[in-house]
């Protein structure tokens, strides 16, 4: 012990250099908002650079179930293909050119992610270098997962679906009821699907889809299943429970969702005073 005290007294200056230098970058953070940005900036894409390199070192020992994910998303999307193709005997519809190019997708890393708080939040490996924009969809082969919140040059924060202030345009997919699912911080697994009035139909098992009424998804993106139905509490709304689609403890590969319609439709809802939320 005498020894560590005397190592400490001998660096004594270098320490009381390196405590001033410490006190004059948090003063100057501080003060001033341009070098605060500046400071947090770098902070973000040195935390997003130290967490991409845990993610890789980490990628090896889940590349089996990431591969049969992506195995089993191929096969969907095969069987979604054969649907499309012409019958020979049967009169072919073209789909709308613009409908169909509403949309543009791109592929991500998740490289962080929590679901133990009220705020959750996932951390992606692509940002405004590789077209990521704020406002974003994101959505993996199970269902929805967040919204795109803030984006750097090579990385993208997502708010996700376990996010008590996120709202998710939804509907049931028979019968085309239509609400919005929001998470109440209860369960990682489970949220609450809202607006629904009390004299429609809600049946358990009912799916529950993407609306697609507001420029964010596309839509029919799977969201979750009914497991609960019950009268509201004080309201002429239904309470209305149900499972997630998505596993949020296995997160790894998720799609982000762009419509190139965006700012025609925001600037149709803002000119008519409506929310595209």
């Amino acid at each position: 012990m005498q020894r560590i005290f005397l190592f400490l007294y001998r660096i004594r200056a270098f320490l009381l250099f390196v405590a001033l230098e410490a006190i004059a970058i948090f003063l100057i953070v501080s003060n001033n908002s341009q070098q605060g940005s500046a400071a947090l900036n770098s902070a973000n894409q040195l935390s997003g650079s130290i967490l991409n390199t845990q993610s890789n070192v980490l990628d090896y020992f889940s590349l089996a179930t990431v591969n049969k994910a992506l195995v089993d998303k191929n096969a969907n999307l095969l069987a979604e293909l054969e649907k499309f193709k012409r019958p020979a005997d049967s009169v072919y519809i073209e789909l709308d050119s613009v409908l169909s190019a509403s949309f543009q997708f791109k592929g991500a890393k998740v490289i962080n992610n929590s679901i133990h708080h009220s705020q959750n939040y996932l951390t992606i490996n692509r940002g405004s270098a590789h077209g990521i924009k704020e406002g974003m969809g994101v959505f993996n082969e199970e269902g929805v997962v967040g919204r795109v919140k803030a984006v750097t040059k090579n990385f993208a924060s997502v708010i996700s679906l376990l996010h008590t202030d996120l709202l998710v345009s939804s509907k049931v997919k028979s019968s085309e009821v239509f609400g919005s699912t929001k998470w109440d911080a209860a369960d990682p697994k489970r949220a609450k699907m809202l607006y629904v009035p009390r004299h429609v139909s809600i049946e358990i098992g009912d799916e529950i889809v993407t609306s697609g009424y507001n420029a964010v998804f596309p839509e029919g993106i799977s969201i979750g299943k009914v497991i609960n139905v019950q009268p509201g509490k004080e309201t002429n709304y239904l309470d209305i429970t149900l499972e997630l689609s998505t596993d949020f403890t296995r997160i790894s590969y998720v799609y982000l969702v762009e419509n190139n319609q965006e700012q025609e439709l925001d600037e149709l809802y803002e000119s008519s005073s409506i929310s595209n939320e």
